[in-house]
């Protein structure tokens, strides 16, 4: 009974305000055009890269667990839902919700729903470090100082603007000539709103200590493998082409 009270709120607030509700409509139209967009892209089950940095998967069925190393990206679904594991940490999203990781660590992820009647879409859109330095200074946004905890992975709502500029993105595959010029503009536009999201602290750490997330992630997989081993610090970061005051700075500051 409870829940449906609290159903009921937001169906009247909409009601006495025309705009929440056209932002609404226009979230739900955007997501139906973000599937159909995706599922006319990639009309069978697998993986592609339409557009240099941008990412589409289908699949008609839940998978099985897959490991593999996360990299810097902003992650949305237009159909389905998936989870991914990080160490003890469960992050769920679905076309309500986008995913943004900031860092290159080993990770399990498994497609939850998804059926031959309605596919699962998702896209991935790759984050060069430069690129977002270069809009957080045009942006006047000021870097991180913050030597705090990050975390690697986190989860957010998809609010309306965010998601009408990956619509736009993806409009895109059927005008390769205006695609060249507007693409990476529109880039600039998903990593601006990505700043200026709950996200955003996380997101500057991508410019801040982007050089080095690749070696992190190989310090990761080299101790994961030899955790039964003698440990000195010295001979990884060697290994690494890093200094060991660089080393613990910033895989502290990643994990």
């Amino acid at each position: 009974m409870n829940a449906a009270k609290t159903s009921e709120k937001p169906d009247r607030d909409l009601m006495n305000d025309p705009q929440a509700k056209r932002e609404v409509d226009r979230a739900q139209a955007n997501r139906d055009e973000l599937k159909e967009l995706i599922a006319h892209a990639i009309p069978h089950d697998g993986a592609i890269e339409p557009l240099k940095g941008l990412h589409f998967n289908r699949s008609s069925s839940p998978s099985e667990c897959v490991h593999s190393v996360s990299i810097p990206a902003f992650c949305a679904i237009a159909q389905g839902s998936k989870e991914v594991l990080l160490g003890s940490d469960r992050y769920q999203y679905d076309p309500m919700h986008y995913l943004l990781a900031t860092v290159e660590l080993p990770i399990v992820s498994q497609i939850l729903e998804a059926s031959k009647a309605q596919p699962y879409f998702s896209l991935r859109l790759d984050l060069d470090p430069t690129l977002v330095g270069s809009v957080m200074v045009e942006a006047g946004y000021p870097s991180s100082r913050s030597r705090a905890d990050v975390k690697a992975i986190d989860v957010s709502p998809l609010n309306a603007n965010l998601l009408d500029a990956v619509v736009r993105l993806v409009r895109l595959l059927d005008s390769p000539a205006e695609a060249h010029v507007l693409a990476p503009l529109i880039k600039r536009e998903i990593i601006y709103r990505l700043l200026m999201g709950e996200q955003g602290n996380r997101l500057r750490h991508i410019a801040v200590l982007g050089g080095y997330t690749y070696h992190i992630a190989r310090a990761v997989e080299q101790l994961r493998k030899d955790f039964n081993e003698p440990l000195r610090i010295e001979n990884i970061a060697r290994e690494l082409g890093m200094s060991v005051s660089g080393f613990h700075h910033h895989f502290k500051i990643r994990i």
